[in-house]
């Protein structure tokens, strides 16, 4: 018997981010999208007249999505009748976005963020589904402080860590203590083209608003453990980050320096990588990459135009492992950042949940 598919609202469905969650949830086999919602000044239009000149995304516009009205974000009791479960990825105040997407939980409706409002928020699981799916069980103490019996909100990490924090979660049980990282974040992590934003051509800027402090304290929360009801963040690896816009497209890459209190070999390493997986490659979720991490042994690679949309952007990729001077290793790391970084990333957490049951 096929399964009924779960009905999802995309709030912020305008943005780049947005436009992405619809090119992945067009065909979904779990999901169909039933409601769209954004500000008020789009609410009422087609979603074809809501982004009329604003479509970013290389895939055509869905004809289901096209003619579909866009709904206000803020009216949760209209939207609630449409929808199962809501992706968020609006674009407001931090503390906006904190109350509406409480709003929403409370109003029995599941939330699976892209925004950084609740990220550090201690009962909130902010997830790479392979890494830390354990931390899905502080629903229940999140949904008790809430006071719901369905609702909740979960999210997905900062796009720029996600191209170091897997290699160096397969690489734990070996105690890094230090790491350097620097990231060079493509333009569509600003929700930006280069039509839009032609100062970034032959440009580097030396500076994003925000992300390094994220990038030094996200992965932190990540290998953290559940203590009363809370997610406390691990105490080491000490990371420091400088984190830098480049004149890519799409794909964040990172340098990385670490340093081990056991420190293993480059074949123990190389053999962590190759076989670091998680539930979405055992369930064989929908946008899980068959292979989660993937090395390149030639020098120049990986390359974010060549190696970016591996497993449908949703892998990632590492190369140029070798032992350093001043740490013990280092290497560069790379995936997609509005994939497996951004939307991608926030389809597959939902994809778990909904086959761990929280959807129920």
């Amino acid at each position: 018997m096929e399964q009924k598919k779960l009905r999802a609202g995309i709030v912020g469905a305008t943005g780049m981010v947005g436009q992405r969650f619809i090119t992945l949830l067009d065909d979904h086999p779990y999901f169909e999208v039933t409601a769209l919602a954004a500000s008020a000044r789009s609410a009422g239009k087609t979603y074809a007249e809501a982004v009329d000149g604003r479509w970013k995304m290389q895939a055509e516009m869905p004809a289901n999505i096209a003619d579909m009205v866009v709904m206000d974000a803020s009216k949760i009791d209209e939207i609630k009748e449409l929808v199962d479960f809501v992706f968020c990825a609006v674009d407001m105040k931090k503390e906006e976005i904190r109350a509406l997407e409480e709003a929403y939980a409370k109003a029995e409706i599941p939330v699976v963020s892209n925004n950084s409002a609740h990220r550090m928020t201690p009962d909130v699981p902010m997830v790479i589904p392979e890494i830390n799916e354990d931390h899905l069980a502080i629903i229940e103490d999140q949904k008790k402080r809430l006071g719901t019996k369905r609702g909740f909100i979960a999210v997905k990490p900062n796009c720029s860590i996600q191209s170091y924090v897997p290699p160096l979660s397969a690489l734990l049980k070996y105690e890094p203590t230090e790491i350097v990282v620097t990231t060079y974040q493509a333009i569509s992590g600003a929700g930006k083209t280069f039509k839009e934003w032609p100062e970034m051509i032959d440009n580097v800027i030396p500076y994003i608003g925000g992300e390094e402090e994220k990038s030094e304290q996200e992965p932190l929360k990540i290998w953290g453990t559940i203590e009363n009801g809370e997610i406390v963040k691990a105490k080491e690896p000490v990371i420091t980050a400088q984190c830098i816009r480049v004149p890519v497209s799409d794909g964040h890459t990172a340098a990385v320096f670490v340093k081990f209190k056991n420190k293993p070999t480059k074949e123990e390493i190389l053999e962590c990588w190759k076989n670091y997986k998680g539930s979405p490659q055992e369930l064989k979720l929908p946008h899980a990459p068959e292979q989660f991490i993937t090395y390149f042994e030639e020098d120049n690679r990986p390359q974010a135009k060549l190696d970016r949309d591996i497993y449908g952007g949703m892998g990632v990729t590492v190369g140029r492992l070798r032992e350093d001077t001043v740490y013990d290793y280092k290497f560069v790391g790379l995936h997609h950042n509005t994939l497996r970084g951004a939307a991608g990333g926030a389809v597959l957490i939902a994809e778990l949940l909904c086959k761990k049951g929280y959807f129920d």
